[in-house]
């Protein structure tokens, strides 16, 4: 069989004209041959009565250290609402759908609650309800422990349930929908008329998620990396072709050729505090470096944007962090300061490794709009600044000039 995975995240879900949708995608791919296998999202955003933020609000009001194992077991209720209310919604119209949990389909993790890791799938029990001529609406995001205690993947976890089926299952590719028509060159709450890739590869992708683009999870994309799965970004309400992102060279889904382009996108972090300890001891800074640095692991605190020198150690973290890093920090008897306000800007681009003067586009662009640098960063395939946060819009309005991100035509 021709086994099609398909992802809904939670907004696509909201309301019973976007499920309308989302049953006419589904019915489509089965009129077109394939067997669908569809995986959910919680229904929602924060502030809608199951979405897993407002599920994560619910407890923080009675206990704010509550139990992760707890908090597991009620998170996972989001994605059970959404696979039943879906199932229904086919069932309603003649299609026979049935809703399975993660656990009853067969997806084994380890025991890290709130952020597990997936271990193995034992497809037997969808493959069985394909047979059937059935269609699976499977809950994303959680999974269960060999001992049996309910687990869910961390934020994006549904993205990652989606790709792991779809390798495991050997899907003809995985679709992701959302309510944007694709991964777009810049964030459009900033910039409104960004246009949307047509096409992107694997490592474009990664990066451009872990620094801040929210369509698909990095881990997501890191299993279809490994496992060789073509991925859809697709928009739920419109007809939109969406984004293709692969290895290079598409295949024979419909996508294009893609190829590394020096700068792909610009993506943004908000809410960063920039933490800065001076007066260091030369002798010591790498051994008082790496005791902070687990101090603060011990306490969940990640640390990105890491400037180690002579006389000084600087990172950010995520501003909701302040508090716990000053904590740790205070008892070192050392000359600490914690500011918030700051934010972190990114070019992204898998074909800039070993290009000049990338870097210096960046900073005379961001010199030229009056945006200070207080630190970068860079890797093989993305330059990252910290500016401050409330000059945000004109950075990414600069560098998406800059680099003629607004050119439909170059993707």
């Amino acid at each position: 069989m021709k086994i099609l995975v398909q992802k809904f995240g939670g907004s696509s879900l909201k309301t019973s004209e976007l499920r309308k949708e989302v049953t006419h995608h589904i019915l489509r791919a089965k009129e077109n041959g394939y067997v669908p296998v569809v995986v959910v999202s919680a229904i929602g955003r924060e502030g809608d009565p199951y979405a897993t933020d407002t599920l994560i609000n619910l407890i923080k009001d009675v206990n704010k250290n509550s139990c992760s194992r707890n908090m597991d077991l009620l998170l996972s209720c989001g994605e059970i609402i959404s696979a039943v209310v879906l199932a229904e919604t086919l069932n309603a119209v003649g299609h026979s759908a049935l809703a399975v949990t993660g656990w009853q389909c067969g997806i084994l993790t380890d025991a890290q609650y709130r952020n597990a890791h997936l271990l193995s799938i034992n497809v037997n029990k969808i493959i069985s309800i394909l047979d059937k001529g059935v269609v699976p609406v499977i809950t994303g995001f959680q999974g269960v422990t060999v001992n049996g205690e309910i687990t869910t993947l961390g934020r994006g976890g549904s993205d990652t349930t989606a790709v792991a089926l779809g390798a495991v299952l050997h899907s003809e590719w995985v679709e992701i929908y959302t309510d944007v028509d694709g991964v777009k060159t810049a964030d459009p709450r900033l910039i409104p008329d960004a246009p949307t890739m047509s096409s992107l590869t694997y490592r474009e992708v990664i990066e451009l998620a872990h620094l801040g683009a929210k369509v698909i999870h990095p881990r997501a994309v890191e299993i279809a990396m490994e496992e060789g799965v073509l991925l859809k970004i697709l928009p739920t309400a419109s007809a939109g072709k969406g984004t293709v992102i692969g290895s290079g060279i598409s295949g024979n889904q419909g996508g294009e050729r893609i190829g590394d382009r020096v700068v792909t996108g610009i993506a943004h972090l908000g809410r960063r505090a920039h933490v800065r300890i001076s007066g260091v001891d030369d002798f010591n800074k790498s051994r008082l470096a790496l005791n902070i640095f687990d101090m603060l692991a011990n306490r969940d605190v990640s640390v990105d944007l890491i400037y180690l020198s002579p006389k000084l150690i600087a990172f950010i973290i995520d501003d909701e962090m302040c508090d716990t890093v000053k904590e740790v920090l205070c008892d070192l008897g050392l000359n600490t300061s914690v500011e918030t306000g700051f934010a972190k800007v990114s070019v992204v681009g898998a074909g800039m490794h070993g290009v000049p003067g990338v870097m210096a586009r960046v900073v005379r662009c961001l010199e030229e709009s009056q945006v200070p640098i207080h630190q970068t960063t860079d890797s093989h395939a993305n330059i990252s600044c910290l500016i401050r946060e409330k000059e945000l819009t004109e950075a990414v309005r600069a560098l998406y000039q800059e680099f003629g991100l607004n050119k439909e035509e170059v993707f």
